[in-house]
């Protein structure tokens, strides 16, 4: 059971090695080798979580979104280092200029970036972007890691599909530093009994959805009937995670830049907030930072939205949609405020977020 390929054309998916962890050892070589957490203040005696670990660390079962302290006894003699964000955005822009200057036999690449991490790259002729017919992708993935670490000093694994979801899933196989290839005539010798959540765009919740109907592999979700999941899941849903079964995406590599739709600002206290006055001078502070943010966009606040974090770790969100768009830093404080109104003020508080979400741009979204 193969799903046939529309064309010769390739995608290829790039993905930096333990990137935030890779541009710490740069600055500080003397960290090679060893194990190195990446959070927070970088102080596991705080609260925090995991932004990234190294190799070296991930042995010992540290990964990202784990409590620093968790991770502290896990690995003690870890260097634990604090997040920096402007260094990890200068890494990636250089990442990203050099991809984008690359050429597959002769053709401008199109790169479609998904993150400070990680990209899509394909040869601009054709539809939705592809190389050309006789092309061998694997020379051209070891040309994508040879310059990135020339220009950056960083390593890279790159996944090779004919389309990009089988691209994205293949880097995983080529880990660390290497290179793999899947397609429509491998997919099911490779995936078909891999569990669900092996898939690009499902995670753990809609695993245990779909194991709810009997389907625990890729191959039983390929051959699921698609009314089912559609009644079950969704009409748009549905229909999308039995393709995603088959490894089916027609979605072409697009260079156009991912236009946000929200800004926010999170902070964890070390010290529980017990007094609401507090909480509330806190969520306008944090407001403002969120303000600033979206100033840059160039677009007002349409929709405001809270998070709360209860001791030890309950967690519940609140939003309105304002009368009228605004960026007025003191009337999006006091929407912020009055979502506080909406939750049960009876527990100390570890964590406030502030989320605002923007008005459309000009032409709306484009991707």
């Amino acid at each position: 059971m193969t799903e046939p390929r529309a064309s010769q054309r390739w995608v290829l998916h790039v993905d930096l090695d333990q990137f935030i962890a890779a541009v710490e050892v740069l600055r500080r070589p003397e960290l090679a080798g060893r194990p190195v957490v990446v959070g927070g203040r970088g102080d596991p005696t705080e609260r925090g979580v995991v932004a990234t670990a190294s190799y070296e660390a991930r042995e010992y079962g540290v990964g990202s979104g784990m409590p620093l302290r968790i991770a502290a006894r896990k690995c003690p003699d870890a260097v634990f280092l604090p997040a920096d964000h402007a260094a990890y955005d200068a890494a990636s822009h250089e990442v990203m200029a050099t991809l984008r200057s690359l050429t597959w036999d002769g053709v401008p690449v199109v790169v479609e970036v998904l993150g400070w991490d990680e990209a899509f790259v394909a040869a601009g002729e054709g539809v939705g972007g592809g190389s050309p017919r006789d092309s061998d992708p694997h020379r051209f993935a070891e040309e994508i890691r040879a310059r990135v670490l020339e220009a950056t000093g960083l390593h890279c694994s790159v996944g090779i599909g004919d389309n990009k979801l089988r691209a994205k899933i293949a880097t995983d196989f080529g880990k660390p530093r290497g290179v793999a290839e899947l397609t429509g005539d491998t997919w099911f010798e490779v995936m078909g009994e891999r569990p669900t959540d092996a898939l690009w765009g499902i995670g753990r919740k809609t695993a245990r959805k779909l194991a709810a109907l009997g389907i625990d592999t890729v191959t039983q979700l390929a051959q699921a009937d698609a009314r089912v999941l559609a009644a079950e899941l969704g009409p748009t849903m549905g229909p999308w995670y039995h393709r995603l079964g088959r490894g089916v995406d027609s979605s072409p590599v697009d260079a156009t830049p991912w236009v946000p739709r929200a800004h926010g600002r999170e902070e964890t206290y070390q010290a529980d907030l017990e007094d609401w006055a507090q909480v509330a001078a806190e969520v306008r502070a944090l407001t403002r930072r969120v303000v600033a943010d979206i100033d840059r966009e160039g677009r007002p606040a349409a929709r405001v939205g809270i998070k709360v974090r209860f001791r030890p770790f309950v967690t519940v969100t609140r939003s309105l949609t304002l009368p009228a768009p605004s960026n007025d830093p003191d009337l999006l404080a006091e929407a912020a405020v009055s979502l506080l109104d909406r939750v049960d003020q009876d527990r100390p508080v570890r964590l406030l977020g502030v989320r605002l979400e923007m008005t459309e741009p000009e032409g709306g979204y484009e991707r």
